[in-house]
């Protein structure tokens, strides 16, 4: 088989893979090729969301696993390829000096056992970065069960390192990949957080230390395999956010392409369920909130009509409305339609006068979302709603019967 079969094979194989980010890395040049210093790495996005500005490419879809939800599955029948170290290494290169690529995203099944994957993995990073000085971005999965050591010295090399949980709960996890464990996930988490934490302080103390993952780690998460709700999926990257200290989680909406009793019934990815999922993520990492205020035991499920923040301003009609010349920026955040940009503006205008309608005009904030919850200097311009039921029905504006991604070309 030669090199573009397998780079047919491998990147088709990657491409349910969404933990790929290429921010927030400062690695600098130091003599070599590629950059991934401040805006040195470029996105760009595929038809489904992702980002393709990465060469992303497994090293092998060859494994010893059975997960149900998986294409790459033993027992799929499925080409099968694998890469050497050298080969990836060139491939990275080539498709750098053509300006295909600001970088590489590389994940592997697992060929043989964790730490053989793993080495072959760190081969790739240390010809990149040893023999072909390449200082662009790089960023690896780890394999669950391999050794720390293994992740110590692949996080010296790469500036983004993640591991994927896979699903929501060690229940589904067990159900739908039996041979693997959150232990096994857990147990690399914990490495490269540890690790990253010893590095930053190492490096306030000498400051040629080496990195550790200067990018952070992320990871992925499967939904709508298991059944699982959505409440419990927030509990679980509430977790990962708190006790981790991860950069950022991916959700995958699980898609059919492998047929199974245990997902039997499941006929395409729920597409607006993930959406609802990733603003409810937003809402964590940027607005304050926390998973219980989202969701609850009670409601388990988010409104595919209607945005999170909506539908927990509508939950809580009580505090609202505001007035935004007297609001906290904490209590501006959480308004529907205002987000962290329109709340700074606010707060430093209204150092120097009194907010009106006209004034947020002028400093270009859309009311259109947040007059049914705001007054501004004491004038309410939203509806007259007689009910909380009857502002939800009125700011509902999706058919999740209908919900598709937009197309490129008609």
């Amino acid at each position: 088989m030669n090199i573009e079969e397998k780079l047919g094979i491998l990147t088709d194989a990657a491409k349910y893979d969404v933990s790929c980010s290429s921010s927030n890395s400062n690695r600098k040049n130091q003599g070599g090729i590629g950059n991934a210093h401040v805006s040195g790495i470029c996105h760009s996005w595929s038809e489904d969301g992702r980002c393709i500005s990465l060469l992303k490419i497994l090293l092998t879809n060859d494994c010893v696993y059975d997960c149900v939800y998986c294409i790459n599955r033993r027992s799929a029948d499925t080409p099968r390829a694998e890469f050497t170290p050298e080969e990836v290494a060139q491939l990275t290169i080539e498709f750098y000096k053509r300006n295909y690529i600001e970088g590489l995203f590389l994940s592997s099944a697992v060929s043989k056992n964790p730490d053989d994957t793993m080495e072959k993995m760190i081969r790739v990073a240390k010809l990149l970065r040893k023999v072909h000085q390449f200082y662009g971005y790089i960023h690896m999965k780890a394999i669950p069960g391999a050794s720390p050591s293994l992740i110590q010295e692949m996080g010296l090399y790469i500036d983004r390192m993640s591991v994927n949980i896979e699903m929501p709960t060690e229940s589904s996890l067990k159900l739908l990949a039996p041979q693997k464990s959150y232990e096994s996930i857990y147990r690399p988490m914990l490495a490269i957080g540890g690790g990253i934490e010893q590095n930053v302080a190492e490096r306030k103390q000498f400051r040629q230390a080496p990195k550790f993952v200067p990018a952070g780690q992320t990871t992925q998460m499967i939904i709508g395999a298991a059944r699982e709700d959505d409440f419990t999926i927030l509990q679980r990257t509430q977790s990962l956010y708190d006790d981790y200290k991860m950069k950022r989680v991916y959700y995958s909406g699980f898609v059919p392409a492998v047929a199974s009793p245990l997902t039997e019934g499941i006929v395409k990815p729920p597409l607006l369920r993930e959406h609802r999922i990733y603003q409810g993520d937003f809402l964590m990492r940027f607005y304050g909130f926390h998973s219980t205020e989202i969701l609850s035991q009670k409601n388990p499920f988010f409104d595919l009509y209607l945005d999170p923040k909506a539908n927990w301003a509508i939950e809580n009609i009580h505090l609202f409305p505001m007035e935004i010349n007297r609001a906290t920026y904490k209590e501006l955040l959480r308004i529907p339609g205002f987000g962290p940009k329109s709340a700074q503006k606010i707060i430093q205008a209204r150092r120097f006068a009194a907010l009106s309608y006209d004034g947020l005009k002028s400093l270009k904030i859309s009311t259109k979302r947040a007059r049914n919850f705001i007054t501004v200097g004491g004038v309410y311009r939203g509806g007259n709603f007689s009910s909380p039921d009857l502002l939800r029905e009125s700011m509902r504006n999706a058919d999740p019967d209908n919900y598709q991604q937009l197309r490129f070309f008609r």
